[in-house]
């Protein structure tokens, strides 16, 4: 395993030290429990938002925290689920009187932990699932479908919102709709190598790849022999558009996301071959997003994913935002 570490005990305080410590006009670490918040959230009278999830698909969940999208994230051991007194935690310090919302990836034990953390939290408290990815229906880490890079979407989106004066409940159903309009699939030419297993994930020969694949590495569709890039494009926004069953003329937003192995070169090429489907399909891509933003460790692979905008959803996803992985309008 090559890998810049010291002790694997320790990869994540330090971590999230380096973090907090680049970036300390925006973020404050917190140690016991660990979890990071907005440094003005105290000031902000706004319903608060907080995400969490396992460490390893950085930037997020902490790279999202700013004005205009998270307010606390919460990071487990890397792809285990943050505990709820995590959770707990990072509600109470975000909280200004107009509730909390939870943004959750749909797997088993994030749902299981932050379901817990709510029914225990005093504070009024709303949960949005994000379940975007349209690979499989279950895997080994979840029920239903998984949630991914759209979570990025979500949190956007809803942190605008947040930022300009909406409700709890008025937060909670702009998140469902967008999570709705949204869907997502990716593909994997290698493994990752968890800090504490030492070994890859999973075993994958030099010539195939794993159509499907979910953000912790786990199976996707099927492995299959590596193909040109327009033909893997193709399977994935087959699947996508299948499921969002966009109309002809809709304006969408299209992100093209590495798992943290693959240069922006390939990215943009991806986005580019996306983009002529997209438009074969009748589809107007007007807003784009490209990069490693959900990753899974320095896994060498991408995700697609599409976002049928509506004029709210534009709005908000275009308002300003100022984090440590994502701003603009500022």
């Amino acid at each position: 395993m090559k890998k810049f570490i010291n002790n694997i005990d320790d990869v994540l305080v330090e971590s999230l030290s380096g973090l907090t410590e680049a970036h300390s006009d925006l973020l404050t670490l917190h140690l016991d429990p660990v979890y990071i918040s907005r440094r003005d959230a105290a000031s902000q009278a706004k319903v608060g938002l907080v995400s969490g999830g396992g460490s390893g698909h950085e930037p997020l969940h902490a790279g999202f925290i700013g004005r205009g999208m998270l307010d606390a994230a919460c990071p487990g051991q890397v792809f285990t689920s943050p505990t709820p007194d995590q959770m707990l935690a990072a509600a109470h310090a975000v909280d200004s009187g107009k509730g909390v919302l939870f943004i959750v990836k749909n797997y088993a034990g994030d749902f299981m932990n932050f379901e817990m953390a709510a029914e225990m939290l005093d504070i009024e408290n709303e949960t949005v699932i994000v379940n975007d990815d349209v690979a499989v229906e279950g895997s080994t880490h979840t029920t239903g479908r998984r949630g991914v890079a759209g979570t990025l979407i979500v949190e956007k989106v809803v942190g605008a919102a947040a930022e300009a004066g909406f409700g709890l409940y008025e937060c909670k159903s702009l998140g469902n709709r967008v999570n709705a309009r949204t869907a997502s699939m990716g593909v994997a030419f290698t493994s990752c190598t968890v800090p504490a297993a030492g070994v890859a994930t999973f075993n994958i020969g030099a010539d195939e790849m794993e159509v499907g694949v979910g953000i912790h590495g786990e199976p996707g569709r099927r492995r299959d022999k590596i193909r040109p890039a327009d033909e893997v494009v193709d399977e994935l926004l087959n699947a996508i558009l299948m499921d969002l069953k966009p109309a002809a003329g809709s304006e969408v937003l299209l992100h093209v996301n590495g798992f943290g192995g693959t240069p922006l070169m390939e990215l943009y090429l991806l986005f580019h071959s996306a983009r002529k489907r997209l438009a074969k399909e009748g589809l107007q891509v007007t807003r784009s997003l490209v990069g490693n933003y959900t990753t899974a460790l320095e896994m060498a692979g991408a995700s697609l994913t599409v976002c049928v905008l509506d004029d709210e959803i534009r709005r908000f996803w275009d308002a300003p935002v100022h984090t440590a992985a994502l701003r603009w309008g500022c």
